[in-house]
């Protein structure tokens, strides 16, 4: 042992303890970003300054970051990652990594307007598939479902079509384009 440090090489993903942040781990909201950045130079190795120095930014903002002191900013978390070579994702409840939507040039309205985001665009309907067929309204080249409750319907009326093991035994839901408005 040489000047209080340990021969063999603590570097590594390998680390201290469980994972998350211990109760007197400092976060900022729910996120235990200070022990984010400190894991990252734990694994490449690094220095507080040479870690600065790979994120572009200060030696003091990466010991604030790693106090609790500064919130970084999303560029700056995501440089700060990056010089571990390490990349920010999203995740569901289930840890399946959720990919961004892609903008499509071809599923505007005819305002050139996307679609709105929540609701599932539909192309080239079938009858009874656009809200406004119940009024005898010539159908568009594609829609979506307004109502929520419609579909939710529809969802779980797909679900219960497309997995047949998991629904072996449940009755199949009532089809949504049966329903009398």
């Amino acid at each position: 042992m040489v000047g209080g440090m340990s021969s063999t090489s603590d570097c590594g993903p390998s680390g201290d303890g469980p994972t998350g942040p211990g109760p007197d781990e400092p976060t900022i909201g729910p996120f235990p970003i200070p022990g984010l950045v400190r894991r990252a130079r734990r694994i490449a190795c690094l220095g507080q300054r040479q870690m600065a120095r790979f994120a572009k930014v200060a030696p003091s903002t990466v010991a604030r970051v790693e106090t609790g002191e500064l919130t970084p900013s999303l560029a700056v978390l995501e440089r700060l990652l990056g010089a571990a070579g390490l990349y920010l994702a999203v995740v569901d409840q289930d840890g399946r990594v959720i990919q961004p939507m892609r903008d499509r040039d071809d599923m505007r309205d005819g305002a050139n307007r996307r679609y709105p985001s929540h609701l599932n665009v539909i192309l080239d309907p079938e009858p009874g598939e656009w809200w406004a067929d119940i009024y005898g309204l010539a159908r568009p080249p594609e829609t979506f479902h307004r109502c929520p409750a419609d579909r939710e319907a529809r969802r779980r009326l797909s679900q219960w079509e497309v997995r047949v093991a998991k629904y072996r035994s449940a009755p199949r839901p009532p089809d949504p384009r049966r329903w009398d408005y």
